[in-house]
């Protein structure tokens, strides 16, 4: 492999993780025009957007993984079924309650938390070192914080208006009634509640996918156990079989391209990035979809975009660089201890397959056959690599210590 080729193959996970991010802006523009619709059940749309990553990714798990046939086994159900409640139904069901209470600024704010709670998570459970005496160390810690605050200040900060473009356009119908200060709380904690279910799928997907390294099969199973949590927790909320009905809406558009693209081709992408890089690289890009959905919601919905705005996205940028340069020197770091290491290892192997030198009163014995009582019985001692692996079986005596 090439300089080239090796430069692409290491930004292979950053560009897989932006794709991801892009995917993810998308939900977030069309979440906020179905929560403005009061006709749409929000937990009906997470049951049928789980229906459709089913249905999407089941074919597509045996198209390219059939030759491989991964083994299912009880434990894999487990972690699929922990998979699919904490990456998908609890969390998508709390993010779109918090959208519908708190509104989408808050909800998605508090969703930026994910690589703080990430961050700790990882390291209680032995996925990631700190070595904060490193520099390495100390750019993922402040790379982690400085995304975090990067994302408050796009979400909460926003002084004065930039005019860079504005398109007069907004796809939705009618402006949201204004929250109640109390809902507004729900909201926040829900929001919370969605930035820790989060980061517990990926702690759990990182554990899944080191023996079960097949990411569309991890994927399928992911899909049906949330749609079959999903479709459990709609009927329980929803009653209503009209509200089950599907028509050429919005809201079939958002269950399609939330089911095929956010949960199918992301959660493929992401189970990916999480078994080569771990579980905090995987969420430091989770700020950057906010600075998608800014842009997105500039052309689209005819937001305003403030100076904070542009603050925080360079804030965000910049911390994670930091993380990712971070991660970088720790990956040369461990790989350069590993080759250290496997030389170690060798030089120790051929030391232990080295035979002390007998005397030179005997070496003459060792190489004469003996005529003695029996003449017609011939004994040869082993010389060589078939001496070391007789006496590997026989004594010990022979070989020098390391």
């Amino acid at each position: 492999m090439g300089k080239m080729g090796k430069v692409m193959e290491d930004l292979k996970p950053a560009v897989m993780m932006i794709m991801v991010q892009v995917g993810y802006a998308g939900v977030s523009i069309l979440y906020k025009v179905v929560a403005n619709d009061d006709s749409a059940t929000l937990s009906i749309l997470m049951a049928y957007r789980f229906i459709f990553a089913s249905l999407f990714m089941l074919p597509l798990a045996f198209f390219f993984e059939r030759k491989n046939k991964p083994k299912i086994t009880g434990k894999v159900l487990l972690q699929s079924f922990m998979c699919g409640l904490f990456g998908a139904s609890l969390q998508q069901n709390l993010f779109v309650q918090a959208v519908s209470l708190a509104g989408a600024t808050y909800a998605t704010a508090m969703y930026n938390l994910v690589p703080g709670a990430t961050f700790v998570l990882a390291v209680s459970f032995g996925l990631e070192e700190v070595n904060i005496g490193r520099l390495s160390g100390k750019a993922k810690v402040g790379g982690t914080v400085l995304g975090i605050g990067g994302a408050m200040m796009l979400t909460f900060y926003k002084s004065i208006e930039i005019h860079l473009w504005s398109t007069h356009f907004n796809i939705m119908k009618h402006v949201a009634p204004q929250k109640a200060p109390s809902n507004e709380i729900w909201g926040i904690a829900l929001a919370f509640g969605t930035c820790l279910s989060y980061s517990l799928w990926l702690i759990i997907q990182a554990r899944m996918s080191e023996k079960f390294p097949w990411a569309y099969t991890s994927a399928a199973l992911m899909s049906v156990m949330a749609a079959i949590q999903s479709v459990i927790f709609a009927l329980f909320m929803e009653r209503d079989w009209n509200r089950w009905k599907l028509g050429w809406n919005t809201f079939l558009l958002t269950a399609v391209y939330t089911g095929i693209v956010a949960s199918g081709l992301a959660w493929v992408l992401i189970t990916c990035v999480v078994r080569q890089k771990g579980p905090l690289y995987t969420s430091i890009f989770n700020p950057l979809f906010l600075i998608l959905v800014a842009i997105a919601g500039s052309f689209i919905l005819d937001e305003r975009l403030h100076l904070g705005s542009l603050i925080g996205s360079i804030l965000i940028i910049m911390g994670l660089y930091a993380v990712l340069w971070g991660k970088g020197k720790e990956f040369k770091r461990k790989t350069a201890d590993q080759n250290v290491a496997e030389v170690e290892d060798s030089a120790d192997l051929g030391d232990s397959l080295k035979i002390t030198t007998p005397n030179n009163d005997h070496q003459d014995d060792n190489k004469t056959v003996n005529h003695e009582d029996n003449s017609d019985q011939t004994t040869t001692k082993p010389v060589g690599f078939t001496a070391t692996l007789f006496s590997s079986f026989t004594s010990n005596s022979m070989i020098r210590k390391p």
